[in-house]
């Protein structure tokens, strides 16, 4: 649910004053399992500059006394270590990476299952995530050195900003040919029963603080968000083909559409992910269930249009972009397949 450029901090928790002498423990404990999960299976890895630390807040519900510590995720034997913590009166303002990625990665598949099919396609996207990560990224049709503020007239825009709308970035992916980069490959053919291709058009979205933000700050977060997105989806279709025994006769699904929604108080955006055949209402329930928040049908997002044409309807329609994004299965049964499944680089 969250856009690149967001983490989760940490966690805090509320209790009354005789159960405090058991309070920290239970954070860190808590600390560690929520960073566990939120990184299980992540296409991307910290980098040397990001944050480590994590945050416990512990509010007595009596005393109202607020105590914040915190931990570094990167080792396991970290002890709590005191933190101030301080509000703020206003909403801090934000400035956001929009960017629309055409999508078409091809996967061998070397079982029929959908667990084996799972593996696959985790290991297939982290090849193809090497990609993303050497991936060029045009900021408003320019290229930008990574070291340098995202704007030079910061100051300046942000005076005449108003902090209740991001300002918004339009970058473009540009993906570097081995060619071009001037580096030798081998063509690597490998034995598989059928491919699994992802295909369509994806849209992105980051955040960066409008505090004189860098360049690579941008860069990283619309990269993690296209990461992030792909294999939220590709996660949720697979499991939901696994637990309910959904569509497992079909050569085409669709990937859930993605969904954006605001955030009360906040310039912020989440997101969810819907199916075909889930509506607005499905959505505003799930957000009122999450985040206790009731969110207006006005205020939801779609961002991505659903799509149900058939490939045949798709080849024909091949020179429009279709503001789609879908997982196909191709068997090896089909001569046409057969020819796209010759050989993997």
């Amino acid at each position: 649910m969250l856009p690149g450029g967001l983490l989760v901090l940490g966690v805090f928790l509320i209790t009354s004053p005789d159960l405090s002498k058991d309070v920290q423990n239970a954070l860190r404990k808590l600390v560690f399992a929520v960073e566990k999960s939120s990184m299980k299976n992540r296409l991307w890895h910290f980098e040397e500059g990001d944050v480590s630390e994590r945050i416990a807040l512990h509010i007595c519900s009596a005393t109202r006394k607020v105590t914040c510590r915190t931990f570094d995720v990167n080792d396991p034997k970290s002890t709590a270590k005191p933190a101030d913590w301080k509000y703020q009166n206003f909403a801090s303002s934000w400035l956001m990476i929009d960017c629309n990625v055409h999508l078409d990665v091809t996967i061998p598949l070397t079982s029929s299952s959908f667990q084996d099919q799972q593996k696959s396609t985790r290991l297939g996207l982290a090849k193809w995530a090497k990609e993303i990560e050497n991936a060029v990224v045009l900021f408003n049709g320019q290229t930008k050195d990574i070291n340098e503020d995202l704007f030079e007239d910061l100051k300046k825009s942000s005076r005449s900003a108003n902090h209740s709308s991001p300002q918004i970035i339009t970058t473009n992916i540009l993906t570097s040919s081995p060619v071009i980069e001037d580096t030798r490959t081998t063509a690597l053919v490998q034995s598989c029963k059928s491919s699994l291709t992802i295909h369509g058009v994806v849209k992105c979205r980051g955040y960066v603080h409008s505090n004189r933000p860098k360049v690579k700050d941008a860069v990283q977060a619309i990269k993690r968000d296209i990461l992030n997105t792909t294999k939220d989806r590709c996660e949720i279709l697979f499991e939901d083909i696994i637990l309910n025994g959904l569509q497992r006769e079909k050569d085409v699904w669709q990937l859930p559409q993605r969904v954006f929604v605001p955030i009360h108080g906040s310039s912020l955006l989440l997101c969810d992910y819907l199916f075909g055949d889930e509506t607005a209402n499905d959505l505003q329930s799930h957000f009122l269930e999450i985040l206790d928040q009731d969110v207006q049908q006005d205020g939801l997002e779609f961002t991505e249009q659903k799509s149900s044409k058939t490939i045949a309807e798709e080849k024909e329609n091949i020179s429009q972009p279709q503001h789609t994004t879908g997982v196909q299965t191709n068997s090896s049964k089909s001569s046409s397949e057969i020819r796209l499944n010759k050989g993997f680089l």
